[in-house]
């Protein structure tokens, strides 16, 4: 489900869950875990990553809707724990994007540092209106961070996937590579930043992310009602049941 891998002072956390790394309330929780649990480790840093031609296709959406409201409560709150894990943690955290990165996996890449994705034919984004769903508040500010209000705007009221290199010309990553580098990519980025010197680096850091950090507490303030009212309208329902039919076919 989640494979951690030491490279010297950085901890890949790679995710290991067959056949599309979806998120259930399983891997949610324990990544997020695994991200907390990092620094008492000895990591100096973290490396997000998937497998090759994908990174992670989002929410288990066949599993969630199994869930009744309780059970979809506290994903909910998993999941909310997994983003501010992310944004909060005290260590340097870049996504090694190898691949397709929709909706969920785009919002773990989101709340990352720095993101390098294969470069090809490969697209990320934020599609969660194309499924029946509104993006919460702090997804979109961390988007609007990235790329700006206008363009975040454009994006998610779409629900556009974009391609590598239009993801990389507009800045919702910061590199592309060969799929098979996207990992190094990330430790030379993580290892880069682990020569500075450590305080100033890391104090830096953390001014520098306090906006998000705000945004993330706020959230952890927000009333989940409103987001599982909208999980459980008839819309959303019907528009996910009608996507995995979709898949389901495919396969």
């Amino acid at each position: 489900m989640l494979d951690s891998i030491r490279h010297d002072g950085v901890l890949e956390l790679r995710l290991a869950r067959p056949p599309v790394n979806a998120l259930d309330p399983a891997l949610a929780r324990a990544l997020r875990d695994a991200v907390q649990r990092a620094p008492a480790s000895g990591a100096r840093a973290i490396v997000l990553s998937g497998r090759p031609g994908l990174f992670s296709a989002g929410l288990d959406v066949p599993a969630l809707l199994a869930l009744d409201r309780t059970a979809m409560r506290a994903f909910w709150a998993d999941f909310n724990g997994l983003m501010g894990a992310i944004g909060r943690s005290p260590l340097p955290v870049a996504a090694a994007i190898g691949g397709h990165s929709p909706a969920g996996g785009a919002v773990l890449a989101l709340f990352c540092d720095w993101r390098v994705m294969a470069d090809g034919p490969f697209r990320i984004g934020l599609n969660e209106v194309q499924v029946g769903l509104s993006v919460p508040d702090v997804i979109q500010f961390a988007l609007r961070r990235l790329l700006g209000a206008h363009r975040a705007e454009r994006l998610l009221v779409a629900g556009a996937m974009i391609e590598a290199m239009e993801a990389h010309r507009i800045g919702f990553v910061d590199e592309l590579a060969a799929p098979d580098t996207v990992v190094a990519h990330a430790l030379d980025w993580c290892h880069a930043h682990l020569a500075l010197p450590p305080e100033a680096m890391a104090e830096t850091r953390r001014l520098a992310r306090a906006d998000l950090h705000a945004a993330l507490d706020a959230a952890q303030r927000t009333d989940d009602e409103a987001f599982l009212d909208r999980w459980f309208s008839h819309e959303t329902q019907e528009t996910l049941k009608a996507l995995v039919a979709r898949l389901r076919a495919k396969g």
